[in-house]
């Protein structure tokens, strides 16, 4: 039994009351590579949710017998109604000791291929902790937008409650080593973000977010051909 079992009923009620599959908010769109044709197999349901987060490529099965495995899936069947549930683990800090920080999710996979986030928890995830990071193998900017601090008084050890939150719909503009901008972006939900560019060198400039007192700072980018810069845009959330 998976650790995912346990909730293998509250998944079928929401599956069966949801014909589409779509209606988990913030739940990822199938893209446009999204595999064809119904689901039938765990690995059908498995690639629909690749298809709709990229950076989950390359992600390998859960393997009890393995020490330090990172990331991982488990899927399994929703009786009765003909689709599937995977849950999805990414770790990172300390692995090898059973990773210091993790995030999870759990999404319903319906006959059709459609999928929806049931559950979300953990730390944001940081660019490189993804099987396949944002931008991987293209030419671009990408990264996160964080907020922080989250707690009045930092802690040791450091609280994983405290850790920096995502910063979603963050508006963020790219311009030329000229002043002239080539690019206007938003943060995902989960605070990610990634452009696609010529090498070159760039002026990354987030902008005001409602809410948060301290935008982040203005940063020069330096793009190499075939590969994606990673950058982290800090904003300040104003709890002190």
């Amino acid at each position: 039994m998976t650790v995912f079992s346990a909730f293998r009923v509250v998944f079928i009620a929401i599956l069966v009351a949801t014909a589409t599959f779509g209606c988990a908010g913030g739940a990822p769109q199938p893209s446009a590579t999204t595999p064809p044709g119904p689901v039938t197999s765990p690995q059908d349901a498995v690639a629909r949710v690749i298809a709709a987060e990229p950076r989950l490529t390359g992600i390998t099965p859960f393997d009890t017998g393995l020490i330090g495995q990172a990331s991982w899936y488990t899927v399994e069947p929703a009786s009765g109604v003909g689709a599937y549930v995977v849950g999805i683990r990414i770790g990172w800090g300390d692995c090898p000791a059973g990773c210091i920080n993790e995030h999870s999710w759990v999404y319903a996979v319906g006959p059709d291929g459609a999928v929806s986030m049931v559950s979300e928890g953990g730390q944001p995830v940081p660019a490189d902790a993804w099987p396949s990071p944002i931008g991987a193998g293209r030419t671009g900017i990408g990264g996160t937008a964080v907020a922080g601090p989250v707690c009045p008084v930092e802690r040791v050890p450091p609280d994983p409650a405290c850790a920096p939150r995502p910063v979603a719909n963050a508006t963020v503009v790219i311009r030329d080593r000229g002043g002239s901008e080539v690019a206007r972006i938003v943060t995902a939900s989960d605070g990610s973000f990634f452009v696609e560019l010529p090498a070159g060198d760039y002026v990354v400039e987030p902008q005001p977010v409602e809410g948060l007192m301290g935008t982040a700072g203005a940063q020069d980018v330096a793009v190499v051909d075939g590969a994606a810069t990673a950058i982290q845009l800090d904003y300040d959330t104003g709890i002190r």
